[in-house]
């Protein structure tokens, strides 16, 4: 079986490719090696399982085809995609760029040269818009949404919010169509938060690494400057080790017939829920250290809480989250201080 992972060397692919490693697959990596850690995640690969690498931009048509055709692959796990809310803003085109036309130049080749081949599709909680339509009550640590007591389902009204949700939602309802229509076999899965090993967290994107990062360096010095937080810290997600991320896209490969053509909302569910304010308990309990932070306005089209109902996907697959949200920080943190800098 071939298998391509594009942004194959971004945090989700690479740490799947690691995981095909004891599967008779051939295993194929594209990416553009832009996003920050990617060459390092490249090299973790190559030294750690055999893997072929092709140096390509899912922008670019030609390209994509290209890579295709010389592949045949029977697996598509898409990943490639711009990530950053605050980026989607700044510059719309490029993120429509990558993550709509990205997608649709990836299923016209599926269409155009192999219909049978499955594609995963990672699209975002964000296409669910800003959620305001519901009634929230704060806590001391958190927002809650009482109307939704196991989370949100995938029967949640589409409500694109940003560019990054227009061009993300707009890609997982091209693969929905192209599912439809041209009988592709096409999986698309809502994200919330998904964090763990090999993930190169920046201020605008993989929060839970980012805030595991300034923990270590004020445990390194407490005397360091306040790092900023967007909003009163009390937005909540349900947060998804990558351990358990990586086991449910692999699984979709033996589950395909139940799961072509549909949706599913992924996190960790309402057990592993968390606010800012509750991971910084959690960092401040492991390290011994005081969180010293300073707050900005909150994001644009922030929503105040997203906790992924996973029924489905668990009714579908069997599958459920098993690393819980205290030893996924604590696994984050160890990866951190063991990896860092490479």
């Amino acid at each position: 079986m071939k298998v391509l992972i594009t942004g194959g060397c971004g945090f989700l692919g690479s740490n799947i490719a690691y995981n095909l490693k004891d599967k008779n697959y051939e295993i194929h990596i594209l990416d553009n090696l832009s996003r920050l850690g990617s060459e390092q995640n490249l090299e973790w690969l190559k030294s750690n399982l055999s893997v072929q690498f092709h140096k390509a931009d899912v922008r670019n048509a030609a390209e994509v085809e290209s890579v295709f055709e010389a592949i045949m692959p029977d697996v598509i796990f898409h990943l490639a995609g711009q990530v950053a809310m605050t980026t989607s803003i700044q510059n719309p085109r490029l993120d429509f760029e990558i993550n709509a036309l990205g997608t649709l130049n990836m299923l016209e080749s599926i269409r155009k040269y192999k219909r049978d081949c499955l594609i995963v599709y990672s699209s975002t909680n964000k296409v669910y818009g800003d959620l305001e339509k519901y009634n929230f009550t704060e806590t001391e640590l958190r927002y809650k949404v009482e109307e939704k007591p196991n989370g949100f389902d995938e029967n949640e009204t589409l409500d694109f919010h940003s560019p990054y949700g227009c061009s993300k939602g707009s890609a997982d309802q091209y693969v929905l169509d192209f599912s439809r229509l041209f009988g592709i076999r096409g999986v698309v899965f809502r994200h919330s938060t998904i964090y763990g090993g090999r993930q190169f967290a920046t201020y605008d994107q993989g929060w839970i690494g980012w805030f595991c990062q300034q923990a270590l360096e004020i445990k390194q010095n407490p005397l360091r400057e306040p790092f900023t937080i967007s909003g009163n810290g009390k937005q909540v997600r349900d947060v998804l080790h990558a351990d358990d991320a990586v086991r449910l896209y692999i699984s979709v490969i033996d589950n395909i017939e139940t799961m072509k053509g549909k949706v599913f909302n992924i996190g960790g569910g309402m057990s592993n829920s968390l606010s800012l304010l509750e991971l910084f308990q959690i960092l401040e309990s492991e390290l011994d250290i005081k969180m010293n932070y300073t707050r900005l306005e909150p994001r644009e089209s922030d929503q105040k809480v997203f906790i992924a109902d996973i029924t489905k996907v668990t009714s579908a697959t069997g599958w459920k989250p098993e690393v819980d949200r205290v030893s996924g920080v604590k696994k984050m943190l160890q990866w951190l201080q063991s990896s860092q800098p490479e």
